[in-house]
């Protein structure tokens, strides 16, 4: 999933970057809010963290902006401030949800994940398709019973394909949602990590159920009789 971090702190801004790539996310980070609203109106994100107390313009007008839009991408909101009046405010510039700092990075992580459900197949923690379950929150994959070890990179593509199951997925789009600007992305980057996926995923002669669909990309559909 891609996430655009909008925070200007020099400290908390990397860090936020750091440990949700850790998690597997592709993160781009900017540190003012023209720049952030320039990349949310040029990049489709999957969800956006954004300082209220932004240069420029604030976290508060770049969802007001977003909205007015019509851009519907969830949207959490990280201050410093608190107080009923100011996630008030927060929310009803049209956050999803608000964090006061300093805040425990696995709340802020959880929280992130509970936005990606609203608008995803499932409201759960897990994401299934056929025999494949993924949760997100422990990031255990499993076929059947088969225990199922994947690199950051391919857990990503993975949750891309169950969160968008049977849909034929071009490799532009697939590279705007897992990989992130400062990636270093090579022509046939998608085709070398679907390769490797289908290979762990069938590696006990398991069915395929990620099919090359010849002049658009992937799709994940169930196996073929």
């Amino acid at each position: 999933m891609r996430v655009l971090v909008a925070e200007d702190d020099p400290k908390l801004g990397p860090l936020i970057q750091k440990g949700l790539a850790a998690q597997g996310y592709a993160v781009d980070l900017c540190a003012n809010g023209d720049m952030a609203l320039q990349m949310i109106f040029s990049v489709q994100y999957d969800v956006v963290v954004l300082d209220i107390l932004l240069p420029e313009t604030n976290g508060l007008e770049i969802c007001r902006r977003m909205r007015a839009a019509n851009i519907a991408t969830p949207a959490m909101l990280l201050t410093a401030r608190g107080g009923i009046e100011h996630r008030i405010e927060g929310l009803d510039s049209g956050a999803d949800d608000y964090m006061e700092k300093p805040f425990d990075f696995r709340e802020l992580e959880a929280r992130l994940r509970a936005l990606l459900r609203r608008n995803g197949p499932t409201k759960s923690t897990l994401l299934q398709f056929g025999d494949i379950v993924m949760d997100t929150a422990t990031r255990d994959v499993k076929r059947g019973s088969r225990l199922i070890q994947l690199s950051s990179k391919e857990f990503a593509l993975l949750e891309y394909f169950l969160r968008h199951p049977r849909q034929a997925l071009s490799r532009t789009h697939i590279i705007e949602h897992v990989w992130n600007f400062d990636a270093d992305i090579f022509s046939n980057v998608v085709d070398v990590y679907v390769k490797t996926l289908r290979r762990k995923l069938t590696e006990d002669g398991e069915p395929d159920v990620i099919y090359t669909v010849r002049g658009v990309g992937y799709q994940m559909k169930d196996p073929a009789l």
